[in-house]
């Protein structure tokens, strides 16, 4: 089977086409014919070098394909049936814990940038009916990071007020579960372009951050002086102050991406007299990945899929990837 390696020092330009020997399942795993996969920032942290990772690392958390043999005492799934992947495979369900974010595939162990992948049963998920594999891909990262954002972290609901960052992934999933789940959405972007496509997908108000720095007395103001009830915040130290000014008392400002770098000023006296709420996520757990594919079943949106690239062309995926010119999920078919 045809694999990606990664090579060290890591670059796109290294990351390497092999063969491997298709793997066979052991006692409670299964082996899936990946045939979709979808890139997100932090593969593309591995496959730059910013993740170091051990040479001959496979890249990718997300994948999605049909289950091709099972291991003994496999329960869950059948040959034959439509699965995705998790991104944590140790966190089943209950509170998130030091061990079961560990073994992230991509990041820790070898991912899905492969023909076929051996994990163990509750490395999966069903896919939602409907979705086609590249669909699916697009969803073990982005589209849980931001279901758990409005629904486990927070508690949208009709009339609610979220904003969201941008035309990434997650964004544009907090975009649709927002609007499938009747609130009003503030999508900022400094592109205009960007801007008119987010307004045609529902956001109800949009902002250019470069033409209003001040974007969240801007949001502020839309809201009538309240504020949002949730940001979905990606960019991290360069856009947490605007996010909170933007949030109401008692608000929740979801901290998921460090886009704009590492660390920087917390506006704290704020936060404290507001109450607002901070918190860190990192995507979620099974159970929350079985509840969000219930949730899509029953809702009328699909992925925005920006681009489909072969396998083989990684590379140049996340050389697109790279340019921030797409709008939406990075696909990989294999």
């Amino acid at each position: 089977m045809k694999v990606i390696e990664v090579r060290n020092p890591a670059t796109l330009e290294s990351l390497t086409v092999v063969e491997h020997k298709q793997p066979q399942p052991g006692r409670g795993e299964i082996c899936v014919r990946v045939r979709a996969c979808s890139l997100n920032y932090h593969d593309y942290a591995v496959a730059v070098g910013m993740i170091p990772v051990e040479e001959g690392r496979v890249p990718l958390s997300d994948g999605a394909g049909e289950v091709a043999a099972v291991g003994a005492g496999v329960t869950l799934f059948a040959v034959g049936d439509r699965v995705m992947s998790t991104f944590f495979p140790h966190w089943s369900g209950g509170p998130v814990t030091g061990a079961r974010t560990l073994g992230v595939p991509g990041d820790h162990v070898s991912g899905f940038a492969a023909e076929y992948v051996c994990l163990p049963e509750a490395a999966f998920t069903p896919m939602p009916a409907e979705y086609s594999f590249e669909e699916a891909a697009t969803l073990p990262c982005a589209a849980l990071t931001a279901w758990r954002a409005l629904f486990v972290e927070n508690d949208i609901r009709p009339g609610d007020w979220v904003l969201t960052q941008g035309t990434g992934g997650v964004s544009i999933f907090a975009l649709q579960f927002a609007k499938a789940a009747g609130a009003k959405v503030i999508a900022t972007s400094s592109s205009n372009e960007k801007l008119k496509r987010l307004t045609e997908m529902g956001a109800d108000h949009v902002i250019n951050y470069r033409d209003t720095p001040e974007w969240g007395g801007a949001a502020m103001e839309i809201t009538g002086g309240r504020g949002v009830d949730e940001v979905v915040e990606v960019g991290g130290p360069g856009t947490l102050a605007q996010s909170i000014t933007a949030t109401r008392v008692g608000g929740h400002v979801s901290m998921i991406g460090v886009l704009t770098g590492w660390e920087g000023e917390i506006p704290t006296f704020d936060v404290v007299w507001r109450n607002i709420r901070i918190t860190g996520i990192t995507v979620g757990s099974r159970d929350h990945q079985l509840d969000m594919v219930r949730a899509l079943e029953a809702a009328s949106f699909r992925p925005v899929i920006d681009r489909s690239f072969p396998l083989e062309d990684i590379s140049s995926a996340f050389a697109h990837q790279e340019s921030q010119k797409h709008f939406g999920k990075i696909c990989l078919t294999v």
